[in-house]
């Protein structure tokens, strides 16, 4: 594991015990309900789910609501801890996104939920998310979005670790911010067919009032007529059937 990763999985472990309160509470809960209801709508109901890079199973907690089974992968051990409390049907382990530890064709679907920016090869976590996914089978990823707006993000999580700021990604892990034509490129040389990358979520949750409030009445217009101003963005493609 190389030293980000290290970096990224000790950050993680530590801030397991708060990632509920980011993600699973007041405008975090109605963030992360918006970009797992993009990513959900491009995933079979019924099938066999990976998350990868799953945090503490808040989207296999959604995904086997909704009469799915789901494998949840992270490479925190503090965070799998809180995953297996949230959902004692599913399975959860420790992994590395870029070596996965199942076998081929295992998955009807591989999701990853706000983890593909921190991967320092893209492209060897597709090439395994394809491996272990079923003729037919479908990705979607929800990643970080670039652009004007987040472009200066590095600096500012840069600056919060340095002044100790004990927050949800705050650090700086070199993350990565794509636009959708990077991970068109990206899904297309793995070789999903059907790809589609499309910007979401403009309502971030690290928004001060009265903007967040403000950001959550305006963005479906956001998302349809200016995507280029939402922060996230969600990428999908399949696996060609035989």
């Amino acid at each position: 594991m190389s030293g980000v990763q290290d970096k990224v999985q000790q950050h993680y472990d530590e801030m397991a015990e708060v990632y509920d309160s980011r993600y699973d509470h007041r405008r975090g809960r109605a963030y992360y309900s918006h970009i797992s209801r993009h990513v959900m709508s491009h995933l079979p109901r019924r099938g066999r789910l990976l998350d990868v890079g799953c945090g503490t199973g808040l989207f296999v907690y959604r995904y086997t609501s909704q009469g799915g089974s789901a494998v949840g992968l992270d490479i925190s051990r503090g965070m799998i801890t809180r995953a297996r409390a949230r959902n004692r049907s599913a399975d959860f382990g420790t992994g590395n996104a870029e070596m996965l530890p199942f076998r081929d064709e295992s998955f009807d679907a591989v999701a990853s939920l706000l983890a593909f920016s921190y991967l320092k090869n893209p492209e060897q976590m597709l090439k395994e998310a394809w491996r272990v996914l079923a003729p037919g089978g479908t990705l979607a990823i929800c990643t970080l979005g670039r652009n004007f707006l987040t472009s200066g993000l590095p600096a500012v999580y840069s600056l919060g670790e340095a002044m100790r700021i004990r927050q949800v990604g705050v650090g700086a892990f070199g993350e990565r911010y794509y636009t959708p034509g990077e991970m068109i490129a990206l899904l297309e040389a793995a070789g999903f067919c059907d790809v589609s990358a499309r910007k979401c979520s403009f309502a971030h949750l690290n928004l001060v009032d009265p903007l967040y409030s403000i950001a959550r009445r305006i963005e479906p217009f956001v998302e349809e007529k200016i995507p280029s101003l939402a922060y996230n963005l969600i990428a999908s493609g399949k696996k060609p059937g035989r």
